[in-house]
């Protein structure tokens, strides 16, 4: 069987597991997708030197429409800080865009790295969670606003992830309600994977020894498998977070989490 095609199927079956655990969990796909595709795409002919690059660029855009279906959900139910958002926006776009160009200048190893210690940190938060109770506060400044935005947004892109675990802890403490930093993680997800994979193609576009199928950084065969069915198993995911021992499977995959950015820390 020819090697793209295997990679297509895999991502087929990758997809299916990043939708049902991210309905079940409510985790995002990237701490999924990225260690996966670096297992997977060896086969096809990426280098060492562009692997990591690859998978993150190509995690990031699978984000986009699961972020689009959440903020459409949250958008429905009122829970999106539309004033705030507006403000914060712009520093999202522009963080967003650069984080494929500082990924170009990181080398493959180090950016293997700075994943797996930033997984490493995401599992330890899916078992202790950092929450800010909110209060009734004034906002930060819109330059403070601005300046953090474009921080968190480098960093979600640059790991391959919408950024929830950044912006909800964050926008908690500048005294939102947790419904409306939900909302508003899933607003910016949509623009914060939307501009950080054009940031990734544009990046990526000039750059020799990429097999064909690539669009930039973005590797076209694996976002297809793993759109198709991410989409049609979220839904499942939902429904059966109401029979199964969540808080249980959550440390479960926390511990696989850790494992797994341990191993990339070392290889």
């Amino acid at each position: 069987m020819d090697s793209m095609v295997l990679v297509f199927i895999s991502c087929l079956a990758l997809g299916a597991f990043i939708g049902f655990m991210a309905g079940l969990l409510g985790i995002g796909g990237g701490v999924i997708a990225v260690p996966a595709l670096l297992i997977l795409l060896p086969s096809i002919g990426f280098s060492s030197e562009i692997l990591p690059h690859v998978a993150i660029a190509t995690s990031l855009a699978a984000i986009i429409l699961t972020s689009l279906s959440s903020a459409q959900a949250h958008h429905r139910r009122g829970n999106i800080p539309w004033p705030i958002f507006k403000t914060m926006l712009p520093g999202l776009i522009l963080g967003s865009i650069c984080s494929g160009f500082i990924a170009k200048m990181i080398s493959a190893e180090q950016l293997q790295q700075i994943f797996a210690f930033f997984i490493i940190l995401m599992a330890i938060q899916m078992v202790f969670p950092f929450r800010v109770a909110a209060e009734n506060k004034p906002l930060p400044s819109t330059l403070f606003l601005f300046l953090t935005s474009v921080i968190i947004a480098i960093i979600a892109a640059l790991m391959g992830i919408g950024g929830g675990i950044l912006l909800i802890p964050f926008l908690s403490w500048c005294g939102l309600q947790m419904r409306n930093a939900i909302g508003f993680s899933s607003a910016s997800g949509l623009f914060i994977s939307l501009f950080g994979s054009l940031g990734y193609v544009v990046a990526g576009w000039q750059v020799s020894g990429l097999p064909s199928g690539t669009l930039g950084y973005v590797y076209l065969p694996a976002l297809l498998g793993i759109v198709i069915t991410s989409v049609l198993m979220a839904p499942l995911g939902v429904r059966a977070a109401t029979h199964w021992p969540t808080p249980i499977l959550k440390r479960i995959f926390a511990l696989l989490l850790i494992v797994t950015g341990i191993k990339l820390a070392l290889t």
